[in-house]
């Protein structure tokens, strides 16, 4: 007889450990007993929709790897299906471990089903976002519109939902002595929501039903935060950690509901201030898994806030966040098109595997260890095998050495060395550190 189905955080309650669990055990190197006890206490969520059929589990959580995430989704003027899933594919080739569908134009549905069928990691929604495009203004979405949106989300197989439960009328005062106010598309739509209905958060309100869905299909809550700040002028202020201590009860409730749930962060934070805000999220809201956006560290630098943001996610993760979003260089300026996105999930690759080696996770550094070695090896193609981005990398190569070959033509004098690649194209072979320290160590004896 088949057990009644149970969500990750109950049956790791009463004691099972499910194959999800084991599935993630064994990618994280840890025993399945401790990642069990960490799941039963929500300090790892292990987003798995029961109609996920095609998904591979992964855990969130800082006592984990640190995991990215990479929004793909279309809007009223761009993208269709073939767009979107093009986009997922190469957010997952690169390295995505989860993926958020922020479509908010025509077909949402269709585009949403696609993504999920052809999915297998985690995917997250925006509820309110659909909500949105079935009303001619948001003000007119109802409470039971959200919730039969969310029901019919969960039923598709979406594995998170963010929602924007931790804003608060009180809040909204707060935020209008903001210099950019609210950035949250969600938290914007939320806070006039409530001015025109003159009404509280309706998320808020009726959290509990919205509980009894998730604990059905076993979808993971992220509690979004709607009063992140925009720059570095609104950062840790009020409003933001007014929201953040309404997200703490959130967690609690979930948590007694046998619902999954991590909190989402900033945001703009200026460097100084990223790892005090990891240890304010962590007492307010019981240790969930931290799920931050960035946080892009200076204002300044469109079309380049993939590096901005990765700096301050490398610092976050270091001090606790357990999943980044990803941000592209179109942040702030458009929609980003697949390119952005390999470029957006190569930056997080790195913060996250950067502060993988901070925090001394078992094994690590391992990577970085073997490609030290085929360096010292002028072991090209083992470099290229061991890169992030082995692509990148060979393209660079290929360039850097057909730059080479043409300055050997123009100048003879420079030929000599030509087709021994056991040096790199910016020093050459005279003046590779690499040739000549195994030269000396060579003379030295040494292996």
């Amino acid at each position: 007889m088949n057990e009644p189905f149970q969500t990750q955080i109950l049956a790791a309650r009463a004691g099972r450990v499910t194959p999800a669990m084991e599935a993630v055990a064994a990618k994280e190197h840890c025993a399945a007993d401790r990642l069990r006890d960490l799941v039963a206490r929500g300090r790892v969520v292990i987003p798995a929709n029961r109609n996920h059929a095609a998904l591979d589990p992964i855990g969130i959580g800082r006592a984990l790897s640190v995991k990215i995430n990479a929004n793909i989704g279309n809007s009223s003027l761009t993208s269709d299906i073939c767009g979107e899933l093009a986009k997922l594919e190469t957010a997952v080739r690169y390295g995505a471990d989860t993926v958020m569908d922020l479509s908010t134009g025509d077909d949402v549905d269709r585009i949403r089903e696609a993504i999920i069928a052809h999915s297998r990691v985690p995917i997250g929604t925006v509820p309110v976002y659909e909500a949105a495009c079935h009303v001619e203004d948001t003000n007119q979405i109802t409470p039971e519109l959200l919730l039969e949106v969310i029901e019919k989300q969960a039923r598709q197989g979406v594995d998170y939902m963010t929602l924007h439960g931790g804003l608060l009328r009180a809040h909204v005062p707060l935020a209008l002595k903001r210099k950019l106010g609210i950035v949250s598309r969600g938290g914007a739509i939320t806070a006039r929501w409530m001015e025109a209905n003159n009404a509280e958060n309706p998320v808020y309100t009726h959290f509990d039903r919205i509980l009894d869905i998730c604990r059905e299909y076993d979808v993971t809550l992220s509690l979004g935060d709607g009063l992140r700040p925009g720059c570095l002028a609104d950062a840790s202020d009020e409003a933001q950690f007014a929201e953040l201590s309404v997200l703490g009860e959130l967690v609690a409730r979930s948590r007694a509901a046998g619902v999954q749930a991590m909190v989402e962060g900033p945001g703009h934070i200026p460097l100084h201030e990223v790892e005090m805000n990891m240890r304010r999220e962590q007492e307010l809201c019981d240790d969930a898994p931290f799920y931050i956006l960035g946080p892009v560290v200076t204002d300044c630098a469109p079309g380049y806030d993939h590096i901005t943001s990765a700096i301050g996610g490398a610092l976050g993760a270091m001090h606790g966040a357990a999943m980044l979003c990803y941000v592209t260089p179109k942040e702030h300026l458009g929609l980003p098109n697949a390119r952005d996105v390999r470029d957006g999930v190569l930056a997080y690759k790195i913060a996250a595997h950067a502060a993988d080696i901070a925090k001394g996770l078992p094994g690590a550094r391992d990577r970085d260890d073997a490609i030290s070695d085929a360096r010292a090896a002028f072991d090209w193609e083992r470099q290229f095998e061991l890169a992030l981005d082995p692509a990148k990398a060979r393209e660079l190569r290929a360039e850097a050495l057909h730059e080479q070959r043409q300055r050997s033509d123009e100048s003879p004098a420079c030929a000599k060395g030509e087709k021994d690649e056991r040096f790199c194209t910016m020093c050459g072979p005279k003046f590779c550190s690499m040739r000549v320290f195994r030269e000396l160590k060579h003379k030295s004896g040494g292996a």
